[in-house]
């Protein structure tokens, strides 16, 4: 199927968004300017934020909460006054990596409750194949008494949001949309269409929807696995991946990935959603699989790595002061969750180093709630005998050899997870450099 950019006329649905998380404020504000749209969440905490025109997630300015015509609310009786559902709930995984559909299967229920004959549910979370109408339908029909398909109908829309990306926004993607029927197909069409300025991509059904979603991200983790192994394996030869890279680049048809901590919750949380199902259906997915562990080891690698250079430098590894920069799961954005520079950190106090943390986007209170992680001030890191730049803030990159210099003592070793500061001018500065 093709993509449209044609305009479609303005909907007349009453919209609810529930789930106003970095997916969901977007779509509920976008909506909002076209009417009034209920934006629900669980927390009422974050509701009195927003309130506030505050968005801890910056996905969306106060300017801009400031204009929205949103009914925020955490009263689910609020949610009587909507005909048109949009789900956008978190989808992770538990530390088996099985998916954790709790919360889907919640909004699921608390929707049902209020579901009406004609109303629509589309579902934005990332899912398996079959999750909407197998595990989600149900629930709905449960709970309402209603029955999907004939009285109130489902579909799927993926989210494409990029937490950080301000170039790529919500409604300069293509929207991919789904329907139980062709015709709620053209309806939740319809109505993404008066938002989505980029067009709209019409999937032939509900689960290839899903699946699209799901294979987006796992594409991207088994690109980057592959740059990892590759890093992994240039390490032992002592070349530096970010020069084969570069020669490599200059060929028309080279595709360009880089190594790095995959962590978030797409790229490091989706394959799993796959693999999970595919293993349910009797297939046992190695290569996305094999990609997955190779990028879930790449913390304790880095690791490895940093110890060893201290111990080279004759530093003895008990004690050490390591300055570690960055803590969310990637640059210019305060989402920590999933991020594998935890697992960097953990592997470096099993050393028994002395680890400050670092992140000046990131909640110290989320930090200290998740991870057991106390952010530090700037002026906290001194005496350094090694830095860690392992998230590529806009902030760091601007750093130059003098600040850098000022946090060490003694030998220093600098390790550049996301290869952007200047080799050549850190060999010449001082530091034991080495980057992934």
């Amino acid at each position: 199927m093709t993509h449209s950019r044609k305009k479609v006329p303005a909907h007349s649905k009453k919209i609810a968004v529930i789930g106003l998380g970095y997916v969901g404020l977007p779509v509920a504000v976008a909506f909002s300017y076209q009417s009034q749209t209920i934006g629900f969440d669980i927390k009422e905490e974050r509701i009195q934020l927003l309130k506030k025109k505050c968005d801890v997630t910056q996905s969306i300015s106060s300017e801009e909460l400031e204009s929205a015509n949103l009914i925020l609310t955490s009263d689910p009786n609020d949610l009587k006054e909507a005909n048109f559902f949009i789900i956008a709930v978190p989808t992770p995984v538990d530390l088996a990596k099985i998916p954790n559909l709790e919360p889907l299967i919640s909004a699921s229920l608390l929707v049902g409750k209020y579901l009406k004959k004609g109303d629509i549910v589309v579902y934005e979370s990332t899912v398996y194949p079959g999750t909407t109408e197998e595990v989600c339908l149900p629930v709905l029909e449960k709970y309402s008494g209603l029955q999907g398909g004939k009285d109130f109908f489902v579909g799927y829309s993926p989210e494409r949001i990029n937490p950080g990306d301000k170039e790529h926004g919500l409604t300069s993607i293509i929207k991919v949309v789904s329907g139980q029927t062709p015709e709620t197909l053209e309806v939740i069409a319809a109505v993404y269409g008066t938002i989505i300025t980029a067009g709209i991509y019409k999937a032939s059904s509900i689960k290839v929807a899903e699946a699209a979603k799901v294979i987006e991200n796992t594409q991207r983790d088994l690109n980057i696995a592959l740059m990892n192994e590759l890093a992994i394996i240039f390490e032992r030869m002592n070349i530096d991946t970010r020069e084969v890279l570069a020669a490599s680049k200059t060929k028309w048809n080279f595709v360009s990935f880089e190594p790095g901590l995959v962590g978030g919750h797409c790229i490091g949380v989706d394959p799993y959603y796959l693999t999970y199902k595919a293993q349910q259906l009797g297939c046992r997915p190695e290569v996305i699989l094999a990609g997955r562990h190779i990028n879930d080891e790449m913390g304790r690698f880095i690791a490895k790595k940093t110890v060893k250079l201290l111990i080279e430098e004759g530093l003895p590894i008990k004690g050490v002061r390591i300055g570690v920069l960055g803590l969310t799961f990637k640059e210019n954005s305060p989402d920590l969750r999933n991020s594998l520079v935890m697992d960097l950190i953990r592997d470096l106090k099993d050393y028994c180093a002395e680890v400050l943390v670092h992140d000046p986007v990131a909640c110290p209170k989320e930090a200290k709630e998740e991870y057991g992680i106390d952010l530090v001030e700037w002026s906290a890191l001194t005496n350094l005998q090694a830095i860690v730049l392992a998230v590529a803030h806009d902030v760091y990159q601007t750093l130059d050899i003098q600040n850098l210099n000022r946090l060490c003592a003694g030998p220093k070793v600098l390790v550049d997870v996301k290869g952007v500061m200047n080799k050549e001018a850190m060999i010449a500065s001082g530091f034991r450099f080495w980057r992934l």
